[in-house]
């Protein structure tokens, strides 16, 4: 694994609950590259619970789509804004363990991508899913942001 990525590649301030270094309650993910592999480790703490000493299934599922987000981002040098997600709970994902989420892009493409993640738990797969994301030009981007997209992210658009 090298060069670690994280969400300065998108400017200094910028806002994503996943990987902005600077969210006051995000993630703050960071991610590698392994193969064709692009890797993140997160540990949930208590405020990341549903049930009690679980990880709350929406935020599960954020991490997913975070890594699969930035699978995109590495693979075609572009972001992706989620148009599906499938996903399965194989077993809880507990507080206070670290997760290893992976996502590789399986089906490439100039304006649709499909992406797998899995994510395991002390050597346990606990969250499988598939994703489509969709490479907007700065256009259609914006239309769907209803704003200008900030000048950092202007290069990674199609």
């Amino acid at each position: 694994m090298s060069d670690t990525h994280d969400g300065r590649l998108f400017g200094e301030d910028q806002p994503c609950y996943g990987c902005g270094p600077k969210h006051p309650h995000g993630f703050h993910l960071q991610f590698v590259r392994d193969g064709d592999d692009v890797v993140t480790r997160f540990v949930p703490g208590e405020h990341h619970q549903g049930p009690p000493g679980i990880m709350h299934g929406g935020l599960v599922t954020t991490l997913a789509d975070e890594v699969a987000a930035w699978a995109v981002v590495l693979h075609a040098g572009k972001f992706g804004f989620t148009t599906t997600l499938q996903g399965r709970f194989h077993k809880a994902v507990r507080c206070g363990a670290e997760i290893e989420a992976r996502a590789r892009v399986t089906a490439p493409g100039r304006r649709i991508l499909g992406v797998s993640v899995a994510m395991t738990q002390e050597g346990t797969t606990v969250w499988t899913g598939s994703f489509q994301f969709a490479v907007l030009e700065r256009a259609a981007a914006e239309k769907l942001l209803g704003a200008a997209l900030p000048e950092e992210w202007s290069r990674w658009t199609r």
